[in-house]
């Protein structure tokens, strides 16, 4: 890991634009910084964006992490089949999606635990081959990137990050563990139920997988049809992944 000595007038913002890092990172590698103290020569550790804690980057391209517009606009109200949707290369970049939902996720995480879903977003994406804007805007929409969110009951246990089917839930005494397999369980699924992966193969397409994920089954003319789950559901997830801002996200 490389270090970076402060110098007069530097802010950790500064820092991270300069060296290629992300604030959650910056300070997941510095625990004991203070941001609003910095200090004349202290050393600072770096760590790359696709660095993990341990130094060591995912194995395998991470889809969907180059290219991409930049996101930003209101609320669309998408309807009817896929192809009414936004196509993958209409959505927003992943770095736009990552600062813009990693904000959402300070209300609930530490920086470690923000860091530690940054990991393990780009881990799983590179081990199943799905998208990983798709997954980190799954996880927004279920819990809102909340690490100790609750679990629903609806016939079916869903805990964790992505309200996965019977998969874990978060573990505070091993926090990088449960993040990496919540996030498992939602991208590449359980031993009771599909992830992403399985959708996407069994759907062909990013948006019946999605109403799949929520609701069980599909109408793949009418993809705001609710199945008996949330009918709002693909058309945020599509919004989201288009980095659409809008009052209740």
């Amino acid at each position: 890991m490389s270090t970076y000595t402060v110098q007069a007038g530097d802010t950790l913002s500064a820092i991270t634009a300069s060296h290629g890092v992300t604030l959650g990172d910056l300070l997941a590698a510095n625990p004991g910084v203070v941001p609003k103290d910095l200090q004349l020569g202290q050393v600072i550790n770096l760590r790359t964006t696709h660095q993990s804690l341990s130094g060591t980057a995912p194995s395998g391209k991470i889809p969907g992490s180059e290219g991409g517009r930049n996101g930003g606009g209101g609320y669309v109200q998408y309807s009817g089949s896929a192809s009414n949707f936004p196509s993958q290369d209409q959505w927003a970049s992943y770095s736009y999606l990552w600062e813009s939902n990693s904000r959402l996720m300070k209300f609930h995480d530490s920086y470690e635990e923000i860091s530690l879903i940054k990991q393990a977003v780009e881990t799983v994406a590179a081990e199943s081959g799905v998208d990983v804007r798709a997954i980190l805007c799954i996880i927004v929409q279920e819990s809102g990137g909340n690490v100790r969110v609750g679990s629903t009951e609806n016939g079916v246990h869903n805990p964790g990050l992505m309200q996965s089917n019977n998969g874990v839930s978060f573990d505070a005494n091993n926090k990088a563990g449960s993040i990496l397999q919540m996030v498992r369980d939602g991208a590449s699924g359980t031993r009771d139920g599909d992830g992403l992966k399985q959708l996407l193969a069994k759907y062909g397409n990013y948006y019946e997988a999605f109403r799949g994920y929520n609701s069980g089954s599909v109408n793949s003319a009418d993809l705001n049809d609710p199945v008996g789950a949330t009918a709002s559901y693909v058309r945020d997830a599509a919004n989201r992944l288009m980095g659409h801002e809008w009052s209740g996200m």
